[in-house]
């Protein structure tokens, strides 16, 4: 009797603040988006347009800012495939079995959150650089993993691991391994427990995971710039790009590019809100 008195009644909310406070609150909340979302983005693209459409598009038909972008392209198809496999694999094995190290392996996913990826890029040249551990190696057999492709793939797939296995391991283990060992004890096989059960109950975490792993790996600059060599044409990405054009006080071509960055992330973030609107539309 006393747990149902202190119910709120159904449709009305739990939270009682004045009016005052709630519109303060998201004044505040809107205030602060404006300064330091809004205004920032729509600088980008005023800067970018300022000269007009014309000079916006030639922007693009420069061999190094097309070179820039097909290789952002690349890292991201190479990266997140593999980091996909990873997450789910991680996720999988941490929610669902129990095994000596586990928490260290729980620690190590969090790693990239805590080491800068300047760092990052330290370590891989630390072991592929010329003057690294497997250097004298690499260069023996004609190998080349910094200034390269292999490195920047390397230096994303480090910083971008966590976003996956990050958005499945919480919502597998608040669903816990009944359904799978229902499947089990029906006759179904690891696999078909997996691609029937596992998957279908994780498949809205599991896109939202691959669109924030693949903006990461298109927007990456501190460990892909110490591992690229900022060789135009060649290892630059798109934020490399715009770095090297905004030095070269090419600021329309340099806004155009950060503009194409802006939108990829807008474009994101409007699959991601879609995803999780028809997540929300499941559950009901």
């Amino acid at each position: 009797m006393i747990a149902e008195r202190a119910r709120p009644p159904k449709g009305r909310s739990a939270v009682r603040e004045p009016a005052s406070v709630r519109i303060a609150l998201i004044g505040v909340a809107i205030l602060f988006l404006a300064i330091f979302v809004l205004v920032p983005l729509s600088a980008v693209f005023c800067e970018a347009l300022k000269k007009g459409l014309g000079v916006y598009f030639a922007s693009f038909n420069d061999l190094a800012a097309l070179a820039a972008i097909k290789l952002t392209l690349l890292v991201a198809a190479i990266a997140v495939p593999v980091n996909l496999v990873f997450g789910v694999s991680a996720a999988w094995a941490i929610a669902k079995f129990d095994f000596p190290a586990k928490s260290l392996l729980v620690t190590l996913i969090d790693l990239p959150f805590a080491v800068s990826p300047v760092v990052a890029g330290l370590i891989y040249v630390l072991i592929f650089g010329a003057q690294g551990w497997l250097g004298p190696f690499l260069q023996e057999h004609n190998v080349k993993i910094i200034f390269a492709v292999p490195g920047i793939v390397l230096a994303t797939i480090f910083v971008t691991f966590p976003f996956i296995a990050r958005e499945l391991i919480p919502l597998m283990q608040a669903q816990g391994s009944e359904e799978e060992q229902v499947a089990l004890s029906l006759g179904a096989n690891g696999w078909q427990t997996f691609w029937r059960v596992t998957l279908p109950n994780v498949r809205w975490a599991l896109i939202s995971g691959v669109i924030l792993c693949n903006a990461r790996a298109m927007g990456e600059f501190g460990a892909v710039s110490v591992v690229s060599g900022h060789i135009r044409g060649l290892t630059n990405t798109i934020p490399l790009h715009v770095e090297i054009l905004y030095d070269e006080y090419n600021f329309v071509a340099a806004f155009a590019m950060a503009s194409l960055l802006a939108a990829l992330a807008l474009i994101t973030l409007l699959i991601k809100s879609l995803v999780e609107w028809q997540a929300s539309a499941d559950r009901r």
